[in-house]
């Protein structure tokens, strides 16, 4: 099987899956994402190319990326542009496309990256780009900037990545894609140019509206990551009949896509799509209360374990389990990894951790002090600021009960004043617990500090406010690398959490009421006090073994490899899977031995429950 002109090694016949997001992170010099919707993007990349399985991702050049941040001695932030060139980085692909935006053509190219997964398998992923000589200059730069602009700015991004991006996959000859698969509602335009092509395959004498729906449906796969109603996309008829033209705007409304004078891009997406989950058992519930007309599933998400897992964790895994990098469920048997190795390989990140630390702003932490970390997208419902709420009481736990510090990293969406407050609200907590309780608050967020951060702290935090954490991925690497959670139980962190195994719960399970802050920072502290803190300094082995744990229990399944094995079977519904392991032929993999392995089991160990789709036989005749 060799790499074809597409860059994809289907083989067959080409890619079955297309995978559309409006960010993908893959790599720290490619800012072409924002946060966690593009890493999962890029971890679920990985892992395609790691189990060969035929895939094609679809994303945006983003030529100014998303923002760095600037963060002033007072904490405040600051964003500039960061620009990259994909000429020198990308593999130009030598066809364009066209579309009509505004009532002109805008023209559209597309560079090439190729992932490659851990037996050689590769992923294609096509970065569409309108900096083009022939389009007019307020085109030319729609694939600038992530997440940037006003309204009219996003829909003709969100139409360049749906309608471009089939264009595109036509003019490079992937005309056999069964399932199109949308991270999140941005792309959902795509379904709207299936929509067309049956119509142009049937020259005007199509089904019913109902019946070239249903065609559709067949081939679409809908991801939801959002559980706050303000942040689904919306425009209003008006722009999207000015900038999509009249009769794609008609054909949206008969689609049932816009109501209220709107287009609703998630409502289109799940409108148009076979198959809708959620990306964690209380997401999906969380979903399906904000659209109860639809059936929506749950998968839970997970991350790249190599991609994720540090240098020194990694050698001690290759030493224990050596086929883990393509089996990760084998970390299950890191049960039998001694104590030691565990302690010695986070120590060794740590270290890198602390030299990091000290590299970029001149402060050296204490090696040996519990060290507390939280890297968030700085959003209010994350608090980010719920561990400072009693300063007091934190400077008296660090010097009666022992030592703490935090290190904590996230950006806020430049739009944002109240994430920007939050930032420079802990940079006040921090100047005013001073040296009794270091915090230090990293700036520029970004892959290769997060992996830092995940694998060097000792303790991971999460404060949500629930039930609002949609799933979180960054207490999934932080197992990988042994390092147990103290978390609220929302997310995936309701499936991960074994107390006092894999870590503590911070309060109680969501009933259904409003949060509440002070009782949540209360339950924090006791949590340190109480638990936290005695384990890591009187029991250290214990500390140890919870590590291990960790590892053991959700490093093996909150992974991207296990994450997709479960598309595979209930989403895209592919007939078999294959994946190599070093040294070996494919193996066949069949979704009978899937289901039977546990990889293909919702959250709660029943069927993923999501709108039946066509087998992939009927839907390549979509």
């Amino acid at each position: 099987m060799g790499i074809d002109e597409r860059g994809s090694t289907a083989g067959g016949g080409g890619a079955v899956v297309a995978y559309f997001s409006m960010e993908v992170g893959l790599e720290p010099g490619m800012p072409t994402y924002a946060g966690g919707l593009g890493i999962l993007a890029g971890d679920t990349l990985r892992a395609a190319a790691d189990l060969c399985l035929p895939v094609v991702g679809v994303t945006l050049v983003h030529r100014q990326g998303y923002f760095r941040q600037e963060l002033s001695d007072d904490g405040w932030q600051s964003e500039h542009p960061v620009p990259w060139a994909p000429e020198r980085r990308l593999e130009p692909v030598g066809v364009r496309v066209e579309i009509p935006l505004e009532g002109r053509p805008v023209h559209i190219r597309a560079w090439r990256h190729t992932v490659r997964g851990a037996t050689g398998h590769t992923v294609a992923l096509l970065l569409l780009d309108t900096d083009l000589p022939e389009n007019a200059e307020e085109h030319r730069g729609l694939t600038d900037h992530l997440y940037g602009g006003d309204a009219r700015y996003r829909l003709c991004q969100e139409a360049v990545l749906g309608l471009g991006g089939v264009a595109m996959l036509r003019a490079l000859g992937w005309r056999d894609v069964a399932v199109y698969h949308m991270n999140e509602g941005h792309s959902a335009l795509l379904a709207l140019a299936l929509l067309e092509e049956l119509e142009a395959a049937r020259a005007g004498d199509g089904p019913p509206d109902r019946e070239a729906l249903e065609a559709v449906r067949r081939r679409c796969v809908f991801t939801t990551h959002t559980p706050v109603a303000a942040g689904h996309d919306r425009f209003p008829m008006d722009l999207v009949r000015h900038v999509l033209g009249q009769e794609r705007a008609v054909r949206l409304e008969r689609a049932g896509c816009a109501a209220g004078g709107e287009l609703d891009m998630t409502r289109t997406a799940l409108r148009l799509s076979g198959f809708v989950n959620g990306v964690a058992m209380r997401h999906r519930e969380v979903t399906r209360k904000m659209f109860p007309e639809h059936r929506i599933g749950a998968i839970t998400n997970g991350v790249h374990a190599v991609t994720w897992t540090s240098p020194a964790m990694r050698a001690v895994f290759d030493r224990h389990i050596p086929e883990w990098r393509v089996q990760n469920g084998n970390l299950r048997y890191a049960v039998e990894i001694p104590l030691e190795e565990i302690v010695e390989a986070h120590r060794a990140s740590r270290i890198r951790l602390l030299e990091e630390i000290e590299r970029r702003i001149g402060r050296r932490l204490d090696p040996d002090a519990l060290t507390i970390g939280f890297a968030r997208r700085a959003a209010p419902y994350k608090r980010v600021t719920l561990a400072f709420t009693d300063p007091e009481r934190l400077r008296a736990l660090s010097r009666d009960a022992g030592r703490l510090q935090f290190v904590l990293a996230g950006k806020a969406h430049p739009g944002d004043g109240v994430g920007r407050e939050l930032i420079h609200r802990v940079h006040e907590a921090a100047r005013a617990l001073g040296e009794d309780l270091p915090v230090v608050y990293l700036e520029d967020y970004d892959m290769r500090l997060g992996a830092l951060l995940t694998a060097g702290v000792d303790l991971w935090l999460n404060t949500p406010r629930q039930p609002l954490e949609a799933s979180g991925t960054s207490g999934m690497k932080a197992a990988l690398n042994g390092v147990p959670s103290l978390s609220i139980l929302d997310g995936w962190w309701i499936e991960g959490h074994v107390e006092g195994v894999t870590g503590w719960a911070i309060g109680e399970a969501w009933s259904g009421g409003d949060p509440d802050d002070g009782a949540d920072a209360a339950a924090f502290y006791e949590k340190l006090e109480s638990a936290v803190i005695p384990t890591f300094y009187s029991r250290p082995d214990a500390y140890a073994h919870m590590r291990r744990w960790a590892i053991a229990l959700n490093g093996s399944f909150f992974n991207a490899e296990r994450m997709l094995l479960q598309y595979a079977v209930h989403a895209y519904r592919l007939p078999e899977l294959a994946f190599r392991r070093p040294g070996a032929d494919v193996v066949e993999v069949s979704e009978a031995e899937a289901l039977a392995a546990g990889q293909g089991e919702g959250a709660e160990g029943a069927p993923v429950e999501a709108s039946p789709v066509a087998p992939a036989e009927d839907r390549s005749a979509a």
